[in-house]
């Protein structure tokens, strides 16, 4: 025995299979789970390479103290089994990842909803999924035994693996911020991945995000109604609908223009459409654009939306039922406005409970919400639906059935390469959003409704328009038009055309701000009030043309006339029509 011991003390040789399946057990819980979301393509490799990394952290305990590796590993093997059992179950269900988003849908729904919930979704397999793969952790924890190595390596290893995994991530980010709550959160995005910390982590976010979000909506609820508002369409049953889009660049649409078919059946519904052909909008971010949009904000004054009522107040002052369908995320610290804005509404539908944007999630989840909304009794309703649009990554926007643009016809000379790949995925994205929106459509228009539809996007997308764009996306310090021209499309049913017979044919070339949105939606609603100017109604016969401003309010310096910038799409020495 003391033999045995000196040799556990000072080992003569490298333990490296002791230590590979320490390694291998840990990440079987932390990483198997990514690994099928790997092999079903549902989402991007991050969430994959942070639990592979994240896992040789549980390494360290067992390097310090070696004669302690089975019951340690076993009480941490414990722990990751129970997790990883929500995460995998979760993938059963949906083939996704596990998120914060999720939490906030469990802890907001009631006991009744979580009953339908295990109802509905429970299958006879899944149990036996769960089986199996306990029964491979334990055959993995059989493998366990005290990692042989010298003690000034297993020293070393353990201290490398704890500063390369803990350390140097914290003290990379204060260094570049100076601020020790932004580094605690960098550290935390990259352990989050890997449980438990995607449970505890993911709770912990939503018990802040929460907090900002009730800070947000007393905020709300404390903005005083709209000054002497009347309804021209107060004793009439009435629908309105509003479909935001998400990253999507008119431009890229066959719809205004594009030599690719990618609104085929937008195209179809064109005589039936009004399309206004140069909408553009203030920021080429979500949450920045959305706050002008669907508030009184703008880029003047930028903070409106805080002491304003937004669209949802203002349908609701004006006796709408409102409801709120998103297929965004739903509590991450971005999108905490967006779930502000959507609880301001009577009725809200969250579909993505995705971790993060680059994760298989497809728009025609919304079509069964939007029609079961539609088929609501009240009199008067007002929808929104958010959809995730064309945004990155674009490959995981439509199912397999719409890729349909996978040459370079209809390419510009200038792409090739991955950037071909990027270019044909994001215009096969645009073809499905044309599926789903015009869907909507279709699917209002059956109702034979008194209202109207309209539809627009948050802002456009730059996806290798120009010969020097070497990086897809949106940069607003380095401005280019298709991060800015928006789709802005409105369908009107026959009862409201003939109870408002107005054309728009002078209106659709309008250059327009969508910060001025809810002035448009107001006049198009038939609402009047002592806020609403009519000067800034897109389809307002006072209208008046005002600075079109894009960049970033908050340093006034970055502020541009959008007239300055030149579109270069399909032909680079092509321009944005300006009128």
């Amino acid at each position: 025995m003391a033999q045995h011991n000196a040799t556990l003390r000072e080992p003569a040789r490298f333990d490296w299979a002791g230590l590979g399946w320490a390694y291998l057990f840990f990440w079987y819980f932390a990483g198997f789970t990514h690994l099928l979301i790997q092999l079903a393509d549902a989402a991007g490799f991050v969430g994959f390479r942070q639990a592979m990394l994240m896992s040789f952290l549980w390494l360290v305990p067992l390097l310090l103290f070696p004669r302690h590796s089975r019951w340690m590993a076993g009480a941490v093997g414990l722990l990751l089994w129970a997790t990883s059992l929500v995460g995998l179950g979760y993938f059963c269900i949906y083939g996704q990842e596990f998120s914060q988003s999720v939490i906030f849908i469990l802890f907001e729904s009631n006991i009744a909803e979580g009953s339908e919930y295990l109802e509905h979704y429970f299958v006879w397999w899944m149990p036996l999924v769960f089986i199996g793969y306990s029964l491979g952790g334990w055959l993995l924890w059989q493998k366990i035994r005290p990692i042989s190595l010298p003690r000034v390596w297993r020293m070393s290893l353990a201290a490398s693996l704890f500063a390369a995994l803990i350390g140097y991530p914290v003290a990379s980010a204060y260094y570049n911020t100076q601020d020790w709550r932004w580094a605690a959160d960098h550290l935390v995005n990259r352990m989050e991945p890997a449980v438990p910390w995607q449970l505890l982590f993911g709770y912990s976010k939503y018990q802040r995000q929460l907090e900002n979000m009730q800070q947000l909506l007393a905020t709300n609820a404390a903005v005083a109604p709209l000054k002497h508002l009347k309804d021209s369409q107060a004793e009439k049953p009435s629908t309105v609908v509003l479909v935001i889009g998400e990253s999507t660049n008119r431009e890229r649409m066959s719809l205004y223009g594009y030599e690719r078919p990618t609104t085929p059946k937008l195209d179809a519904l064109r005589g039936q459409l009004d399309v206004f052909e140069n909408v553009v909008t203030p920021r080429p971010y979500t949450i920045e654009a959305l706050e002008q949009v669907l508030t009184f904000a703008d880029q003047t004054n930028p903070d409106l939306y805080l002491t304003t009522p937004s669209v949802v107040n203002m349908m609701h002052q004006a006796g709408y039922k409102t409801f709120w369908v998103t297929n965004q995320q739903t509590m991450t610290r971005r999108n905490t406005m967006l779930t502000v804005f959507s609880e301001q509404a009577d009725q809200q539908v969250y579909l993505n409970h995705n971790r993060n944007q680059n994760a298989r999630q497809y728009d025609d989840d919304v079509l069964a919400p939007f029609a079961e909304m539609l088929k609501d009794p009240a009199p008067r309703k007002f929808i929104v639906v958010h959809l995730l649009g064309t945004h990155m990554g674009y490959r995981y926007r439509y199912p397999e059935s719409f890729e349909r643009f996978s040459g370079t016809e209809g390419v510009p000379d200038w792409v090739e390469g991955k950037a071909l790949d990027m270019y044909n995925e994001y215009d096969n994205a645009v073809l499905f959003n044309d599926h789903v929106v015009s869907s909507l459509i279709k699917s209002f228009s059956a109702t034979d409704p008194n209202g109207f539809l309209v539809y627009l996007s948050d802002h456009g997308e730059g996806v290798f328009d120009a010969p020097e764009q070497h990086i897809p996306g949106r940069n607003e310090a380095s401005p280019t038009a298709p991060m800015y021209t928006v789709p802005f499309v409105l369908w009107r049913s026959p009862q409201w055309q003939a109870n408002h017979p107005r054309t728009f044919k002078n209106e659709l070339h309008r250059l327009y701000s969508s910060s001025n949105f809810i002035h448009t939606l107001a006049d198009l609603a038939g609402l009047s009030f002592d806020e609403l100017d009519l000067s800034k109604s897109l389809v307002s016969r006072e209208f008046k043309p005002h600075p079109v401003l894009i960049g970033d309010p908050r340093k006034p310096k970055t502020l541009m006339e959008f007239t300055e910038i030149h579109s270069r799409v399909g032909d680079p020495s092509s321009t944005l029509t300006q009128n």
